[in-house]
């Protein structure tokens, strides 16, 4: 089916999207006081798109290559960072004052979609307890490394650049009683240098790309299999991909595309040397 019946679509949630504020100008404290569910039905409509499984990968390419769609995606990008960000700060901060932490952290939003995310990466690669996992770009709730360490008792490492994000994904870790098994760094993607590790992974909104990459290059041997998260088809509405450009240096080893609500395409890569 044609991707061109959303091209109107598309620009009618970026207006809608723009009238909250200028996040270019006044960054995050232009949705300070915007209910977050006024933003979420938006990008609701958003996701409706980017699941169509009628638009095939080239069909795609004509909305996320087309010049006029540019401005729109980009205001529809950044917005869908701001969700997933205060979403998950806003439910790290009820975990701190629950009586029941474990069951706040089941309420996450986006938890449903997490469990067929570590299914597929479980796929690409083996854990176990004797592995450590180390992820770069951990976020304000260190969900992805939970869930590792509770399906398959790995150690984790969590690497965030920013310090108040690290603070906050510890006190986390600490109230769910998980900052034993897992820890934060903080740091960038060169921390890996000091670290003892198993397996690798990059966050979907690590960025920039071609730097995180080029610098785990440098950081890793060829027997290190390295995870990436990315957008794939239509789901690349949400937010840039990965590019060959960026993973430049690494073989593709392969690839486990999303189903259901589930957004990142997981893919596995090796160093070439």
């Amino acid at each position: 089916m044609s991707c061109y019946k959303y091209w109107g679509k598309i620009e009618e949630i970026a207006n809608a999207l723009s009238s909250y504020g200028d996040l270019d100008k006044y960054g995050d404290s232009a949705l300070d006081n915007v209910d977050i569910n006024d933003i979420v039905k938006h990008l609701d409509e958003v996701e409706v798109i980017a699941h169509d499984k009628t638009i095939d990968f080239d069909s795609a390419k004509h909305i996320l290559d087309d010049e006029k769609m540019n401005k729109a995606l980009k205001l529809i990008r950044k917005f869908y960072v701001y969700i997933g960000s205060r979403l998950e700060t806003e439910n790290a901060l009820k975990i701190l004052d629950s009586d029941n932490p474990d069951e706040t952290l089941d309420s996450f939003h986006f938890y449903d979609r997490y469990i067929g995310l570590i299914e597929n990466e479980s796929q690409l690669v083996k854990f176990n307890s004797e592995k450590t996992f180390v992820f770069i770009g951990s976020g304000p709730l260190p969900l992805t490394l939970i869930m590792f360490n509770r399906i398959f008792k790995c150690k984790c490492i969590g690497i965030e650049l920013q310090e108040d994000v690290v603070d906050l994904s510890r006190k986390v870790l600490k109230r769910l009683g998980l900052d034993e098994d897992i820890k934060i760094i903080l740091g960038d993607e060169n921390s890996i240098k000091d670290i003892e590790y198993d397996i690798l992974m990059v966050a979907a909104l690590a960025e920039p790309k071609e730097r995180v990459f080029a610098n785990i290059w440098e950081l890793v041997n060829e027997k290190t299999p390295v995870l990436y998260r990315t957008y794939t088809g239509m789901r690349a509405i949400l937010y840039s991909p990965v590019t060959e450009k960026d993973t430049r240096g690494f073989h593709k080893e392969v690839m486990v595309l999303p189903t259901g609500n589930t957004n990142n395409t997981s893919v596995l890569i090796r160093k070439i040397v």
